[in-house]
């Protein structure tokens, strides 16, 4: 299964496309384009860490492949980036584990 996130991080303007793809419904594989450049460095370590087990991904949770590539490579104001909860999402999918669904996050000071 494939599946495909577009992330509008806020902000800082980048956009981040994120596509994730399985042929047994289990590993999943990355691509990631986008204008940040720490996000791109997200994706390329975590392309580099090889396919995902996304059934291994949900029980690992935050101890996971994903976030924690998120925590190694996205510091100071990037380590609340909205990519990768859009890359665990996108593994849900492509792994047939979740339904695509968007996720919405609105933000506004009070």
């Amino acid at each position: 299964m494939k599946a495909l996130v577009v992330v509008d991080a806020g902000i800082c303007g980048f956009q981040t496309r994120i596509h994730a793809d399985s042929d047994d419904t289990q590993n999943v594989t990355f691509k990631v384009a986008s204008g940040c450049e720490k996000a791109r460095v997200f994706g390329e370590a975590l392309i580099a860490k090889g396919p995902v087990d996304g059934y291994a991904e949900i029980g690992a949770g935050a101890d996971g492949v994903v976030l924690t590539t998120a925590r190694e490579s996205l510091k100071g104001c990037c380590a609340a980036c909205a990519v990768p909860v859009g890359a665990f999402k996108a593994m849900q999918v492509a792994a047939g584990v979740a339904l695509p669904k968007d996720v919405t996050l609105k933000l506004a000071a009070e």
